[in-house]
């Protein structure tokens, strides 16, 4: 399952905040099989995220979009997503109740607040409606996107309701080595092209070792994979360390 994650928001093409979501949901989709191939981040745009989500939607098995859904000026998330599928919105009664009941739940807590409830709770017309178990505003999930609050709890929340959604055959295996990246580059393309695998290779500094990483969806060919790199370059499976010299400098290698 190859998904797409969109983030959306000023903030984090302005670097105010940092991309949390993207980080969790890349972590919480990989630990369940699945193939994270694309993160991007969009500003508040409505052209734009309706753009990328229609292009998206069309290339990957399921795009998660996260951000941009409320009541602000610059909440233009739901719009978007309606227009990349040439729907209009629409507030059920249900979403309409759910709206109301969280207000009244939260009403004791926070100074009144004056909210439009209908355009709180309006999402594509047909799109099936995702509770937000932390917040006001639905997500939704229309054909192969799912749109998930930007508020990290609320995000976090909302998927743990859609995970099951998400499911893949892709694991990995994790080895270390003290040898230098350079000298192991010619070794590590020929595991990719042998075992027909995704090879990753990151060096680590404080720790004093190389980290690989292993990826694939055969797993007898990740063992075998792992088997042979053990041999070849004396890797090992479990934190090896080494001096680094402080003036070599990290040389890339396949991914």
């Amino acid at each position: 399952m190859d998904v797409s994650v969109l983030t959306v928001g000023e903030e984090l093409l302005a670097g105010d905040i940092d991309n949390t979501n993207g980080t969790w949901l890349a972590s919480a989709l990989t630990a369940r099989g699945v193939s994270v191939r694309r993160i991007l981040t969009v500003p508040d745009d409505r052209d734009v995220i309706a753009e990328r989500t229609r292009a998206h939607s069309e290339a990957f098995d399921a795009v998660i979009v996260t951000g941009g859904i409320g009541g602000t000026p610059d909440d233009v998330t739901m719009e978007a997503v309606a227009d990349a599928f040439d729907r209009t919105l629409v507030a059920s009664d249900l979403a309409i109740a759910h709206v109301q009941q969280r207000l009244a739940a939260v009403g004791e807590s926070v100074p009144e607040l004056d909210i439009d409830i209908e355009a709180e709770a309006a999402i594509p017309e047909g799109a099936k409606r995702l509770s937000n178990p932390e917040g006001l505003a639905p997500g939704c999930r229309l054909d192969n996107v799912y749109v998930l609050p930007g508020i990290p709890s609320e995000m976090r929340a909302m998927f743990e309701t859609i995970a099951e959604e998400f499911t893949g055959e892709v694991t990995e295996r994790v080895l270390y080595t003290v040898e230098p990246e350079a000298n192991i580059v010619t070794d590590l393309t020929e595991a990719r092209d042998r075992f027909e695998i995704r090879v990753g290779c990151y060096p680590d500094k404080d720790a004093r070792h190389n980290r690989l990483k292993l990826t694939g969806a055969d797993e007898t060919a990740l063992d075998d994979a792992a088997a042979w790199l053990l041999d070849t370059i004396d890797a090992s499976e479990t934190p090896v360390e080494r001096e680094w010299d402080p003036d070599e400098e990290p040389t890339g290698g396949p991914e």
